[in-house]
């Protein structure tokens, strides 16, 4: 099984999702109150420590004003072609 956490398209994720948090202007507290959960979630998810699901990557997205079809891309771009699961 190919590991998915540090992958190139899992350090693409996590730079759009930080990228998206700080143009929208908000602290790592601030987008975890939109979220109704615990800023180390946040810093777990942006640190590379967590994998985030679909669902949850939808849930961010609106947390963060984003398009989430603009986060899977930059994702699916970084992947590898021959990646594995």
């Amino acid at each position: 099984m190919a590991k998915t956490i540090r992958s190139s398209g899992h350090e693409a994720l996590r730079g759009a999702l930080i990228a998206a948090r700080k143009k929208a202007g908000l602290t790592q507290a601030k987008l975890a109150d939109r979220l109704k959960c615990h800023q180390s979630f946040v810093a777990r998810v942006e640190s590379g420590e967590r994998r985030i699901d679909v669902v949850e990557l939808v849930v961010l997205a609106r947390a963060l004003e984003a398009d989430a079809n603009d986060l899977l891309a930059a994702t699916e771009a970084a992947t590898e072609p021959d990646h594995r699961i």
